[in-house]
């Protein structure tokens, strides 16, 4: 069961949300909040899976309070403003509604929420033995679910609200978030590199510049965080005169 909540300034909105919501089975609702602020108390209890997200609303909107969350559920913003769909997938949210919200998308939406959490719960439902024991992860690509093992990425790269994973031999294009992706990886092994990009650290050929070159793929460093990557990448490992 995929406890969410919705944030709607709008009684209507909201009201249509939770008959939606009630003919899912999946799915089960455990708050409505007309303001952003009201929903920090459950969000912070970690007891929300998917989050209804309205944008423009008073006091703050839905991607400002968004970015306020340190630990943030999948999010599907619904919203009367189609022209905040970029700003939402750079946000790594699930689904962008636009409404009136019929049901048919509304069910497309949360089938891909129920998804990312299946592939969830088949790669690891004990965080200690994935970092100590399993090696590989799958993801669902091609219709299928497909086995990458950590020591064949190259590197990770964010596509909208899709994850590109380059490896040794192709690349697999998956509908997870970057930022669950990121989450997974062993930091000691792999680097943020931008905000679109995490690289295997020990498949890095050279780095020129604020780029980072692994075989024939040039990844950009973001500015601000080279410091912290140069500082990851070279502790220990640089030798000089």
């Amino acid at each position: 069961m995929i406890n969410c909540i919705i944030i709607d300034d709008e009684p209507l909105a909201r009201k249509g949300l939770k008959e939606y919501i009630a003919d899912v089975d999946f799915l089960h609702l455990v708050g409505e909040f007309d303001n952003a602020l009201k929903a920090t108390e459950p969000l912070s209890r970690g007891e929300v899976h998917l989050l209804f997200l309205d944008i423009q609303m008073p006091k703050i909107s839905g991607l400002d309070f968004l970015k306020t969350l340190q630990h943030s559920p999948p999010v599907i913003f619904t919203t009367a403003f189609p022209q905040f769909a970029l700003d939402g997938f750079e946000l790594n949210a699930l689904d962008y509604l636009v409404k009136p919200i019929s049901f048919d998308r509304f069910l497309k939406a949360v089938l891909r929420a129920k998804e990312y959490y299946e592939i969830r719960e088949v790669n690891a439902t004990d965080a200690g033995q994935v970092r100590s024991a399993i090696d590989y992860f799958f993801i669902k690509a091609d219709n299928k679910l497909v086995k990458i093992r950590f020591d064949e990425i190259l590197f990770i790269e964010a596509l909208q609200n899709y994850v590109v994973i380059h490896t040794n031999e192709k690349k697999y294009i998956t509908y997870l978030t970057f930022k669950s992706v990121e989450e997974y990886l062993s930091a000691s092994l792999f680097i943020k590199v931008h905000k679109s990009y995490i690289v295997a650290a020990g498949k890095i050929d050279s780095i020129e510049g604020n780029n980072i070159r692994i075989g024939t793929h040039h990844i950009p460093i973001s500015r601000n965080l080279k410091e912290e990557v140069m500082d990851k990448l070279l502790q220990g490992k640089f030798l000089k005169r």
